[in-house]
């Protein structure tokens, strides 16, 4: 195929990719009561999934009791005429993008298969499911990990009594929806350093140098959104760590299998 061709193909993909993306988020847009009530405002509530769990846990091991709270103390208000109307529409597009999520990869699939070899392409089904899977754990580890710890902590942190706490909607939701994805993507790693090892780089050697740099910043941001106890921080620490290891085995494989064949071509 000609440059050109290929300019097509990748504007199909995103014409095909943005449909779907619409008609996911027309879907979310008629469950939209469920989806604020139910689950965006869920984190808000004391008595939600994680704050119970966390409040077992440190009356169990006598830690830090932070999170046995039966309300978190501020107000979520819209300050503009159409601040709940433009609300309710891009969160019904941002979770029509969570919902096609699997449907978008499907197209990037078919625009790099041709590049790749025939027995590359049998893991057609294994890569879709593969990213799929941790992209959906990655949201669902942001949803009841990060977003609840950081709307505790933030919620709850005052300078002063004299400075309420009326938090924006649009602020609010941007917590919850940026914190959500970003961490669907970064539990993508491992698919990212495999195509990176595959055309050479990244290297296990490169990953294994970092990985104490890596670590370093993982604790960072674990002590930024848990409370100041260590049980709480190595909850949020232990699947990002395992991320980062899955990711160091798989370049280290990505290399021996380029250098076996490599071998066999000579």
């Amino acid at each position: 195929m000609s440059f050109l061709d290929h300019l097509e193909e990748l504007r199909w993909l995103l014409i095909r990719s943005t449909v779907a993306i619409l008609i996911a988020a027309c879907v979310a847009f008629a469950f939209s009561k469920f989806i604020f009530d139910e689950i965006i405002f869920a984190p808000k509530d004391g008595n939600f999934i994680t704050y119970r769990f966390f409040c077992d846990l440190a009356n169990k091991y006598d830690l830090d009791k932070s999170f046995c709270v039966t309300e978190i103390p501020f107000e979520i208000q819209s300050r503009r005429m159409d601040g709940q109307f433009s609300t309710d529409i891009w969160t019904a597009i941002t979770a029509g993008f969570i919902l096609a999520f699997p449907f978008i990869l499907w197209e990037f699939w078919k625009f790099i298969r041709p590049a790749l070899y025939d027995k590359e392409r049998k893991y057609a089904l294994t890569f879709l499911f593969t990213t799929s899977t941790l992209f959906f754990l990655g949201v669902l580890f942001g949803y009841f990990l990060i977003v609840p710890l950081s709307i505790n902590f933030l919620g709850t942190y005052r300078i002063s009594d004299v400075v309420k706490n009326d938090i924006d909607l649009d602020s609010y939701l941007s917590l919850v929806k940026t914190t959500a994805i970003s961490c669907g993507l970064i539990f993508e790693l491992p698919i990212v350093i495999y195509f990176l090892s595959k055309i050479g780089l990244v290297t296990a050697a490169t990953l294994r140098g970092y990985r104490k740099f890596a670590y370093v910043i993982m604790l960072i941001v674990a002590a930024v959104v848990t409370p100041p106890d260590v049980v709480s921080q190595i909850i949020v620490t232990i699947p990002l760590a395992i991320l980062y290891e899955i990711s160091i085995l798989i370049s280290a494989r990505m290399e021996k299998k380029e250098l076996k064949t490599n071998e066999l071509k000579k």
